[in-house]
């Protein structure tokens, strides 16, 4: 399973925003910690405000930081919010799909089960649950811009 990078952005603005709970936080300063595009970034947090995780303030002293305490967020809801679609393979398209195959393999029904597994681990876990390591936190603090 890969996860599209608005999701993989998504988790690592989260994690960057719980690891600095007193502080509003630029998407920039985001996007220049991890090394990513501050526009790509923009869309995310955008999505992450809309879906509640996050709080958005615009303005010279405005930026991100987190809605809701980390342990109220978890990651199987934020990867629902994120991932478009689950779309492991062409059959899981109905709209797209062209492949041949499509009833008389069983290839589908296992990548569902194994898809619904994936999102259950996620659902056991919160934002708290990736920020709880010191070490972490220390390497996050020690990137501020």
């Amino acid at each position: 399973m890969r996860l599209t990078s608005h999701s993989d952005f998504a988790f690592r603005t989260l994690i960057y925003l719980a690891s600095r709970p007193d502080e509003t936080v630029s998407v920039g300063a985001i996007a220049e910690a991890f090394g990513i595009s501050a526009h790509h970034l923009a869309k995310v947090a955008q999505v992450l405000a809309r879906a509640g995780y996050v709080e958005s303030q615009r303005g010279a002293a405005g930026g991100l930081r987190l809605a809701r305490a980390p342990d109220a967020i978890g990651l199987g809801d934020v990867l629902r919010t994120t991932e478009p679609d689950f779309h492991l393979v062409e059959c899981f398209d109905r709209e797209r799909n062209q492949c041949v195959l499509t009833g008389a393999c069983a290839l589908q029904d296992i990548l569902r089960k194994a898809l619904r597994a994936f999102v259950e681990v996620m659902d056991g876990y919160t934002l708290a649950d990736l920020t709880r390591s010191r070490t972490l936190r220390l390497r996050l603090l020690s990137r501020s811009p």
